[in-house]
């Protein structure tokens, strides 16, 4: 397990005064991030081996969101490996250890060389390691299926600020992107992502919106597509 603290800043928090979604992605994503410049398998070390780490999907769930000045606690645990794929739970914790949220998350490695997914090298196996994967409810959902009837919303360009060193739009950016178009008042306490391909810079994202019941209720569901329709991400919420 690695961990590091922090305290929610200003720029991090709503209307509220409470941690923004999309701002709790990027803490769990900057603690995956120092994992593994601490371990020597960094940014650098990827580019060297032509190789990245894509993320396939995101669950997160969200018992509280802390607020302005919070001290807070942020983990990760590499659980598994398996072919192309790494499974990684994250959580963020309160001064007291309580949790506010934990997720789960799917990356699959990719050689940027030769622009398709590989086998995970032994050298990432071997710096993570693995451990115990954290108590949550885990979904066995990894497509998410778009409703028959969806609002198209207004479109928007991506900008050089979305982008990250892989050269397209950061996994953070596209629930930055979301948030604009779930509704203001609802407090999210599941947050469900699937990655289908990269956007880049110059492309245009139509978004669209609709709403799915399942065994688990009502979710909003908002597509980031292309100008065919064909989803860049997808993202529910509930």
């Amino acid at each position: 397990m690695y961990e590091m603290k922090a305290r929610i800043r200003y720029s991090e928090v709503g209307t509220d005064g409470k941690l923004m979604l999309s701002a709790l992605v990027n803490y769990f994503q900057d603690c995956s991030t120092f994992q593994s410049e601490d371990l020597g398998v960094g940014v650098q070390h990827l580019k060297e081996q032509h190789g990245a780490w894509l993320m396939n999907f995101w669950q997160i769930q969200i018992s509280r969101y802390p607020e302005l000045c919070e001290e807070v606690k942020i983990i990760t645990i590499p659980y598994e490996f398996d072919r192309f794929y790494g499974k990684r739970n994250f959580a963020m914790l309160d001064a007291s250890g309580r949790y506010l949220a934990k997720a789960n998350s799917l990356w699959f490695y990719f050689n940027t060389e030769r622009a398709r997914p590989m086998r995970v090298p032994q050298c990432e196996k071997d710096a993570y390691g693995t451990e115990e994967r954290l108590d949550m409810n885990y979904t066995e959902e990894r497509k998410l299926a778009l409703p028959e009837q969806m609002e198209a919303l207004k479109p928007f360009p991506v900008q050089r600020v979305h982008l990250d060193t892989n050269g397209h739009v950061n996994n953070g950016q596209y629930v930055r992107m979301a948030e604009e178009f779930l509704p203001a008042d609802d407090v999210i306490r599941e947050l469900r992502v699937e990655y289908r391909t990269a956007a880049h810079l110059g492309d245009t994202i139509y978004p669209c919106r609709g709403t799915v019941t399942d065994g688990d209720g009502a979710w909003t569901v908002l597509a980031l597509c292309d100008a065919g329709g064909q989803p860049y991400v997808t993202l529910k919420v509930q």
